[in-house]
């Protein structure tokens, strides 16, 4: 593993399958999408069959909390030693250059290792790599209880880097022709076609001193019209917050119980860097749902009362005119659409008390789930899914607007993280798929 400290990078040793593993069942979707939909983990589980996926490696979370969920997991545990046993991976020591295309869109990646040591998901955090929304500190010991006893571990985490001038980049893409392929294969279920390549030492090079530019203090604080001396902002969390902060959380215990040890590979975490200008990078907003909702509550009434009456409420006839309408709004004023029961409402809050209307809806959401309005509170990428669900029975849909993706660094900069589950970087089937991975033990 190759370090390069001030920028908190190193150099991979990826695994990959083997020739003899079939690449279009080996890679699957993250683990935390379609978290409302088992019919699409079922189609997945037909696909593999009995084959070896890195489905067998993760677990869905629409699994979470289940009856079987420690079975699942010793289960994890046992396929991960048994692929390292029978030589069923093959490593390569190297960056990953990855193109990943969805339709005519292109997404570029690079596949590499960060410093858990210079990462902190704390609110207010200063480190240069930081999260960009809230992390649900109770969402982690399930991941912790997967990781701690894994031997091997898959990312589904993104991280951006804020590079208008596409300095990492643009010698990856006009030197790919002389690079090494390793897999060029369709994805399942709608995932479109991936192609990655090794990153050969000169280029890895190139990057490096393009991240020490990015990370240079006075260059960071002109960019962002910051006083001099603020801290270097280099990596922010695009997705797998919850990911990169179970990493964190068993390289910390590692730490208190003296067992850390300088090349202990717990201290690094494989994810893939993707440029904040990518074209294809497009910021969509989180939808919430309430399941099993309390009959004997009026959600809306209770909206209006939190907002002190500052909200208007407007039935709109169409999915497609109420989408419309929150995507087209602008001015100070927060709005967002709710489905329930056969109705469409467009919501205004007015004098929001918070910059985003995500944090308005969820500040509200929080209070109304502890006094136990609903039995669950999910969040859902697509309005087509969130509205198809909000047609069932005592569930209630809920469509907010998206932010725009060049606002992200200097506001968590200058705000820290925003709400949690503010934006997805594309649908569903867009999300990043398992498909290398590295040694943890």
């Amino acid at each position: 593993m190759r370090k390069y400290s001030s920028i908190a990078l190193a150099t991979p040793e990826v695994l990959l399958p083997s020739p003899r593993i079939k690449m279009e069942t080996w890679s699957v979707v993250a683990c935390d999408q379609f978290t409302s939909e088992p019919e699409y983990w079922n189609k997945v589980a037909s696909l593999v069959g009995s084959q070896p996926s890195t489905l067998n490696l993760i677990l869905p979370e629409l699994y979470l909390g289940s009856d079987d969920e420690e079975q699942r997991i010793e289960g994890i545990n046992a396929n991960m030693r048994r692929l390292l046993e029978d030589q069923q991976l093959v490593e390569h020591e190297a960056m990953v250059y990855v193109e990943r295309q969805v339709g005519s869109a292109v997404r570029r990646g690079l596949v590499v290792c960060v410093d858990l040591e210079d990462y902190d998901f704390a609110k207010g955090s200063t480190s240069l790599i930081r999260a960009t929304e809230g992390t649900i500190v109770d969402r982690l010991p399930p991941r912790v209880r997967i990781r701690r006893g894994a031997a091997l571990e898959l990312p589904h985490i993104m991280v951006l880097v804020d590079d208008p001038e596409d300095r990492i980049f643009a010698p990856l893409t006009s030197e790919k022709a002389a690079m090494t392929s390793l897999y060029d294969f369709e994805l399942m279920q709608g995932g479109g076609r991936i192609q990655g390549f090794l990153v050969p030492p000169s280029c890895e090079l190139e990057i490096v001193d393009a991240l020490k530019a990015l990370a240079d203090p006075n260059a960071f604080c002109t960019r962002y019209d910051l006083p001099t001396q603020t801290p270097v902002l280099l990596y922010a969390m695009g997705d797998g917050n919850h990911s990169l902060a179970t990493a964190k959380a068993i390289w910390e215990g590692k730490k208190e119980s003296h067992t850390a040890l300088d090349d202990d590979p717990a201290r690094y975490a494989l994810v893939e860097l993707v440029n904040l200008h990518e074209s294809s990078l497009v910021f969509e907003p989180i939808h919430r749902m309430l399941f099993e909702l309390d009959e004997r509550r009026d959600v809306l009434a209770e909206l209006a009362s939190f907002c002190g009456g500052h909200v208007s409420f407007t039935d709109i006839k169409r999915v497609e005119q109420l989408t419309d309408a929150v995507r087209k709004h602008t001015g100070p004023s927060h709005v967002f659409g709710v489905g329930a029961a056969g109705r469409l409402v467009l919501v205004e809050v007015f004098e929001p008390k918070v910059n985003l209307a995500v944090g308005t809806l969820q500040s509200f959401l929080d209070t109304f789930m502890a006094s136990k309005g609903a039995r669950e509170l999910d969040y859902i990428h697509g309005h087509e899914a969130l509205f198809l669900l909000g047609r069932r029975p005592s569930n209630m849909a809920f469509y907010l607007p998206g932010m725009s993706k060049h606002d992200l660094f200097k506001t968590v900069i200058l705000d820290g993280a925003l709400p949690r589950k503010t934006f997805s970087m594309g649908e569903a089937h867009e999300k990043r798929y398992y498909l290398e991975c590295r040694k943890l033990a």
